[in-house]
């Protein structure tokens, strides 16, 4: 057959509508900016600015509160879109409709889990120049770093650069385990022959993180999961079992490599079966490497009913052996794997345990749902927290609570607002506009918001399944979705109207 015909028919139904717009993005330039109205500064305006009244000792826990006057906004509240760049804007329209229109997601999805599981050398990503141009320039350009680490350099640049107080920088490659493989039943191997798969699986995932490491600067996040180790990590984990000796070296050679670059490393949570494994190990690492500053985070899930009493625990922990608890602390991302019990009843029971975990953290007093173990101390420990959510209403509440104590000059905890890279850039770009005003402006107590965005790097092909997940993401939030569709489209629409003039 043909090569053309044979690609359409091996491609899912209903497949055109999604490629078209794979079309249109990717001849999309990059780099180049429409011009503002005169009262939004530039990119450039804003980096000066920054480099000029930034005070804040990147290695250094406390907040960044500046000292002034008056409140001055040079940029509109209502357009916190306005410091994204034409071509990023357009290609985020673009893909957030395609995930906020069913009748084209779900195309897009066959599409994407055919990509991302085909074993045809024709539709692989990394062996097709076509395809893999066309994914480049639109998918992985939105939600991914770079496959070389100049790339990667170049993306950091740019986001830093838009105003963002840095990344969160993980590696997308993932170790693929058959039902055997993960319950350590394959018999087809010896003993010797296993103890070298488990080696060399160490080996690349030590050696991934360390060069994701090298790849932040200070003051940034590595991402990373004990399940990329492979195997034995699993093994270990579901058994909830100390980690293997050479497993842990590799962790300490990844905290200490981390340390003297002044990066911190955000341990993932993962599924409800691994968790109290992945827990005891991030604890584990965290009296080490937490005594002065958070260097490891673990992640907390607030749809899980059973979070605050394992935060309270680990609280209880981080005061009893002196060290700093780092919390990353998501809504979470199993909803559709784990069993439901296990979760909260309604959204809006999750939506309370998030807020009242995330208060009681930046106010460093146990209140709401997160109470003392039974037993323990009242006594709040020293934390330092990621807030990673998608979710403006939660980021808001935690900027109000920041302000206020700014103002009547309370002591803070270290703090960062994180969203994925690609998505929800309406509330990170009012984090950074926030950010940027105070910054230019002459405010009295204020504080300086953190923005990061979180974004994965490797070869095309390697991130395949890390694209399918966001596609996943998208559709299982539709209302937040179509929220940032309508946010993207006001600034267009704003950028038009201003270009007509």
């Amino acid at each position: 057959m043909e090569p053309r015909l044979a690609a359409r028919s091996a491609l899912p139904k209903h497949s055109r509508q999604f490629l078209l717009g794979v079309v249109v993005a990717s001849h999309i330039r990059p780099n180049h900016f429409i011009r503002l109205p005169a009262q939004v500064n530039t990119p450039q305006q804003i980096h000066q600015d920054r480099k000029a009244h930034t005070r804040r000792n990147a290695s250094s826990a406390a907040p960044h509160i500046i000292e002034t006057e008056h409140v001055t906004t040079s940029v509109p509240v209502s357009r916190p879109l306005s410091c994204l760049s034409l071509p990023t804007l357009i290609r985020s329209y673009i893909i957030t409709s395609v995930s906020s229109i069913p009748l084209l997601l779900r195309p897009s999805l066959s599409v994407m889990s055919f990509l991302a599981h085909t074993k045809s050398p024709l539709f692989m990503p990394d062996r097709n120049p076509l395809l893999h141009f066309l994914l480049k320039k639109t998918f992985y350009a939105q939600f991914c770093a770079g496959e070389t680490p100049t790339e990667v350099r170049a993306t950091i640049a740019d986001l830093k650069h838009t105003g963002y107080s840095g990344v969160i920088l993980g590696h997308a490659k993932e170790v693929v385990l058959t039902k055997e493989d993960s319950e350590g039943l394959d018999a087809s191997r010896d003993s010797s022959q296993q103890a070298a798969l488990n080696a060399d699986e160490i080996a690349t995932w030590r050696s991934n993180t360390v060069a994701t490491v090298d790849l932040a600067q200070p003051g940034d996040f590595v991402a990373l999961k004990f399940t990329g180790a492979g195997r034995q990590a699993l093994q270990h984990l579901k058994a909830t079992i100390a980690c293997s000796p050479d497993f842990e070296q590799a962790v300490h050679e990844i905290c200490q490599s981390a340390q003297q670059k002044g990066v911190k490393l955000l341990f993932d949570a993962e599924q409800a079966s691994l968790q109290q494994g992945i827990d005891n190990w991030t604890m584990y690492f965290a009296k080490r490497y937490n005594k002065n500053q958070a260097l490891v985070y673990g992640t907390y899930q607030a749809y899980a009913q059973r979070t605050p009493r394992i935060l309270a625990r680990h609280l209880e922990l981080a005061r009893n052996e002196e060290f700093v608890l780092g919390v990353k602390l998501v809504r979470g991302a199993y909803l559709g794997s784990d069993p439901r019990e296990l979760f909260w009843p309604t959204i809006e029971e999750t939506h309370k345990c998030y807020n009242e975990i995330a208060k009681a953290i930046l106010q460093r007093q146990y209140q709401g749902m997160l109470q003392p173990i039974a037993g323990g101390s009242s006594e709040f420990p020293q934390a330092s927290l990621v807030l990673a959510t998608h979710n403006a209403e939660s980021v808001r509440l935690a900027g109000k609570l920041r302000d206020e104590q700014a103002r009547n000059g309370e002591p803070q905890i270290e703090l960062a607002y994180g969203q994925l890279m690609g998505m929800a850039d309406n509330v990170s770009c009012e984090v950074v506009q926030t950010a940027r005003s105070r910054l230019e402006s002459s405010a009295t107590n204020v504080e300086i918001p953190r923005a990061y965005k979180y974004l994965v790097w490797g070869k095309l092909g390697e991130c395949m399944k890390y694209l399918l997940r966001r596609a996943h993401e998208n559709r299982d939030a539709v209302t937040r979705t179509v929220e940032a569709r309508r946010a993207l489209s006001r600034e267009l629409g704003s950028r038009m109207a201003f270009w007509r003039t």
